[in-house]
């Protein structure tokens, strides 16, 4: 599953970082605005990173160590944006691939997305800011969301990680690559929480600011039978990964006129035990 022929060993680009300072920086949404994009009041700064190709260390790779994992794993859906097939059908073979990937007693699913950067697109495009999904504070209330007060509150100490499996809708993916930040070089200092504002409630989630420390990887060409899984969470302190940032990029290499990059996440609970 490497396919390194002809893949660089790394690449140098750009990624956007937000920079710390002592106010909480805080997004009003696209839900909330209307606009295509979201408004950030924050500082951000652009750096100038090393993006290493992780395909040579695949099968070294731990959701529990680095944050996420790659495997070679197809869907027998033909159409992933057919809502019906993907909640009937890909769900089924999400919670069971994470299960064996994982040793997951249980897998819950709440929710997918869908992104393309295309110029003219009905959906979400990629995040172009170096994120994690969830926050010390929001992690534990997304499980409260999803399983209800008195579920949670039963489970409260069961072991649960976030994990999403990103996957292309078609491929390989040429345009917006995923880099991934390396959890065992992240510094919990820099992870900065930001409030998410919506028209009816505020989220969280970390952005990043930079340390030359952090080691950034990337799957270059991503096919369709290709599954990520990144966590966004988990409950334990024990030193094992709990958050990891990532973000899209722009990749030098990229070919002129490459198609668009289209991508499905579905954003899953497992509880261990």
């Amino acid at each position: 599953m490497q396919r390194t022929t002809d893949m660089p060993a790394s690449i140098t680009t750009t990624l956007t970082y937000l920079a710390k300072h002592d106010a909480k920086p805080y997004v009003h949404t696209e839900a909330l605005t209307g606009d295509s994009e979201p408004h950030y009041f924050a500082e951000q700064e652009e750096r100038e990173v090393t993006i290493y190709n992780g395909r040579p260390l695949v099968d070294s790779l731990a959701l529990d160590k680095q944050g996420f994992e790659l495997h070679r794993r197809d869907t027998v859906v033909d159409d992933l944006y057919d809502d019906t097939s993907v909640e009937n059908i890909y769900y089924a073979e999400v919670e069971d691939l994470i299960k064996e990937l994982t040793g997951a007693s249980r897998v819950v699913i709440f929710d997918h997305t869908r992104r393309s950067d295309a110029e003219q697109r009905g959906i979400r495009g990629p995040a172009s800011r170096v994120h994690n999904d969830y926050t010390e504070r929001s992690g534990p209330e997304r499980i409260r969301e999803v399983l209800g007060r008195d579920q949670a509150d039963a489970l409260a100490t069961v072991p649960v990680a976030q994990i999403n499996l990103w996957r292309p809708i078609n491929g390989p993916v040429k345009r917006s690559p995923l880099a991934l930040l390396d959890a065992s070089t992240l510094d919990p200092d820099d992870l900065l929480a930001t409030d998410l504002v919506y028209p009816d409630r505020v989220g969280e989630i970390y952005h990043l600011a930079y340390n030359p420390r952090q080691r950034w990887y990337y799957f270059p060409d991503m096919r369709r039978d290709e599954a990520l899984l990144i966590k966004g969470y988990d409950s334990r302190h024990d030193g094992r990964a709990r958050f990891t940032p990532h973000t899209a990029f722009q990749d030098p290499h990229t070919p002129p006129g490459a198609p668009p990059r289209e991508s499905i996440e579905v954003r899953t609970l497992a509880f261990f035990g």
